[in-house]
């Protein structure tokens, strides 16, 4: 789905213009977007929880030239969906019944 399609989307879901559909997108980024740089998880119910996380360094061999080289530690940002939609796509997106 594109941006576009979304902005569409959501704009007749909530019977607002597309102006205003993203605008409360672009807000809604903004705010997970500051929660991620203060390094606190961003959970949206029914859906599921984003989360910053810290790589530790690691050591990784190039396979061509067989050399070493050492990974700096980095942050990652991660997701982890709440069970049911888990679930949902560990059948093969169908509903349990």
């Amino acid at each position: 789905m594109t941006n576009k399609n979304f902005i569409k989307e959501l704009s007749q879901r909530l019977e607002c213009t597309n102006a205003e559909a993203q605008r409360m997108v672009k807000s809604l980024i903004e705010v997970m977007n500051e929660e991620f740089q203060s390094g606190e998880p961003f959970m949206i119910p029914g859906f599921g929880t984003f989360e910053v996380k810290k790589r530790m360094e690691r050591i990784i061999i190039n396979p061509s030239t067989h050399k070493r080289m050492l990974v700096p530690p980095k942050l990652v940002l991660g997701f982890k969906p709440i069970p049911s939609i888990k679930e949902k796509l560990k059948n093969g997106g169908e509903e349990n019944g």
